[in-house]
């Protein structure tokens, strides 16, 4: 597929994606809160088997995260949409999103940016999250063969969400309501609740990113960034 990279947001893939989150069946409130108030960043990149966009999606989430620092409005996310679907099973996408992510968060260490000292670094680690620019994220990962129908979109995707916005949620007494609501949803469409799902500081939240159930002996494969970065 031939991508136009000038200007993501009006790409046919950002705009299909919005739509998606759009779509009354679908859960997330604080997702149709990011699309409805246009919080939403859409990177178009090709293949999540590939490192060729790294850099690029690395560039965009550097300057989405200071952009956070100086205009901190709620329900703000960055998403990286993949032009190629070729992802068959939820073990291939979750390989994928964690070489992708790994791959970030090594770049992020080179330029030598410090982990956000609010969360661990060990994915082992109840306290577990990904930092990028300083702020600490979690993500979401889609794509064709989830098993969740609140994670089966037609391509694969990768979303981060900030850490500080649910501190903020959580001291504004918003968090739990929004959390219950966003439950309810997911248990209508799906039938069941996530069997993965958990608050920060119970279980890593590293079990949660590919939307695969997974064993209590699981473990990602992930290594912390200041090693891989005496690593390079």
């Amino acid at each position: 597929m031939d991508l136009d990279l000038s200007n993501d947001a009006n790409h046919p893939l950002a705009e299909r994606f919005r739509g998606f989150i759009r779509d009354g069946a679908f859960p997330c409130l604080g997702a149709k809160s990011a699309v409805g108030r246009d919080q939403l960043r859409i990177v178009i990149a090709r293949d999540i088997n590939s490192a060729w966009d790294d850099l690029r999606i690395y560039a965009a989430l550097r300057d989405f995260t200071e952009g956070y620092k100086t205009d901190d409005r709620l329900f703000q996310s960055f998403a990286v949409v993949f032009a190629d679907a070729a992802v068959k099973t939820e073990a291939t996408f979750e390989q994928a999103l964690w070489n992708r992510v790994q791959s970030l968060a090594d770049k992020d260490a080179w330029h030598g940016q410090t982990y956000d000292n609010r969360v661990s670094s060990d994915p082992g680690s109840p306290h577990f999250s990904l930092s990028f620019g300083g702020e600490a994220f979690f993500v979401v990962g889609l794509h064709p063969a989830a098993s969740r129908p609140a994670r089966r979109f037609e391509r694969p995707v990768l979303v981060f969400n900030l850490h500080d916005q649910f501190e903020r949620l959580r001291q504004e007494g918003r968090y739990e309501p929004l959390r219950s609501k966003i439950l309810e949803r997911d248990v209508a469409v799906a039938g069941s609740i996530n069997p993965m799902l958990s608050r920060h500081g119970e279980t890593s939240e590293a079990r949660q990113y590919s939307g695969r159930a997974v064993d209590e002996d699981w473990t990602a494969p992930f290594t912390a960034p200041k090693e891989a970065a005496r690593a390079l």
